[in-house]
């Protein structure tokens, strides 16, 4: 038996399997662009527990499934990120945010503090989940309700979060 093509109406685990790869692509990029700025850069989360976990993890309703991508720390500063990669919307100027995702994300800055949680989208803009709270609270809503609709504009730069791309004497 042969698999559809991908946006052939492929299987759940085609499909699961796709987007995963482009968020593990998304996420090496975003190590390998904060690397460039002088952090130091380790995966953590979902993507790194056995598969047996990770398929136990992915049945239950359990926040660990939201838990951030990435940890990096630059001297004595420490963040994690939780990249997010099929986002921006392509028919609308907004980021969609799941509920879960969101409201995992504040119980884990909430618990974690004084350490951050940055989302940076697909197009390398940041937002805290503070900020997609803040900006969404009295903004529309999906129609499902599942999603918080934030306003692309409201994002902070990579580099202004970040830093700049650090020039190569001063990376060695």
């Amino acid at each position: 038996m042969t698999l559809p093509e991908l946006g052939q109406g492929g299987t759940d685990v085609t499909q699961w399997h796709h987007r995963k790869s482009i968020g593990e692509a998304h996420e090496r990029r975003l190590a390998d662009a904060l690397l460039a700025r002088g952090w130091t850069v380790h995966p953590v989360g979902q993507g790194t527990y056995p598969p047996a976990v990770q398929d136990a993890l992915s049945r239950s309703r359990s926040a660990l499934r939201q838990f951030p991508d990435l940890i990096a720390a630059r001297g004595a500063e420490l963040v994690t990120i939780d990249a997010k990669t099929r986002l921006p919307s392509t028919h609308t100027d907004r980021y969609a945010i799941s509920a879960a995702t969101l409201n995992a994300g504040l119980q884990f800055t909430a618990t974690h503090a004084p350490t951050p949680l940055y989302y940076v989208f697909g197009d390398m803009k940041v937002l805290t989940p503070a900020e997609v709270l803040h900006y969404t609270a009295h903004a529309l809503r999906h129609r499902s309700g599942a999603f918080h609709l934030v306003r692309t504009h409201t994002a902070h730069t990579f580099d202004e979060v970040f830093g700049r791309v650090l020039p190569p004497d001063a990376a060695a």
